[in-house]
């Protein structure tokens, strides 16, 4: 599997739990760095810059959704995986409001967590013989992966991005969130509840404002039109 390296940032109290996901992603070509409570998590992104945070949410000092939103107030969009022993749905999509890219919910396979962990690298990197999106005061070019609002810059997450372009890059086409899910996240079956979907469409318009081409289809889903200058 083509995991590309880079050290991944563990932040997880359990000893357990975090040796055994030390051991599969260094097997995997992943380094490795483990911190117990999430203060000092934080300080370890600011002054290593992984290239990916396994991050529990159950954590002394800082948890783990007060973690993912003080590291995205500072500008910070280094992915995060968000790992979650509660089984109340709302929790999850709490921490994707906040900025996680993906969430595994324990008990899991340390495969598993590989496999995750590679398919939000695989988001956040740029595509060769990328294309430019013009809608209305929106520029999006996915060569660098940047998305400009009448000239100023917008900060995306990797799925924000992806999902935006997605729609961009079928405009006509209406679809559904189950077919979003299995499109854009890869695995239909990592998200059981399609409000997943809606919550990034509610983040994306937050961000694009009034230049945001997502349209909304009662009873079906989402699709994309030019939005008025």
């Amino acid at each position: 599997m083509d995991t590309g390296g880079g050290l991944v940032l563990i932040v997880e109290d359990d000893p357990n739990i975090a040796a055994l996901q030390e051991l599969y992603l260094a097997r995997n070509g992943f380094g490795t760095r483990v911190e117990t409570d999430g203060l000092r998590g934080l300080e370890t992104v600011a002054r290593l810059r992984p290239v990916a945070v396994v991050l529990d949410v159950a954590l002394p000092g800082l948890d783990g959704v007060t973690f993912c939103r003080r590291l995205r107030d500072r500008g910070d969009w280094t992915p995060v995986l968000m790992v979650t022993a509660r089984a109340d749905e709302a929790d999850r999509i709490l921490g994707l409001e906040l900025g996680a890219d993906d969430y595994i919910t324990k008990p899991f396979s340390p495969g598993e967590l590989v496999a995750r962990v590679n398919t939000v690298l695989r988001r956040g990197r740029g595509a060769p013989g990328g294309r430019t999106h013009v809608a209305g005061a929106l520029r999006v070019d996915t060569a660098r992966r940047t998305v400009h609002r009448d000239g100023a810059e917008i900060e995306l997450t990797a799925t924000e991005f992806n999902l935006l372009v997605h729609l961009l890059d079928r405009r006509g086409r209406v679809f559904t969130r189950r077919e979003l899910l299995a499109q854009v996240w890869g695995e239909e079956s990592a998200y059981r509840d399609p409000r997943v979907v809606d919550v990034y469409v509610s983040q994306l318009r937050g961000k694009l404002g009034g230049a945001s081409p997502i349209r909304t289809v009662r009873g079906v889903g989402y699709g994309t039109t030019d939005p008025a200058r």
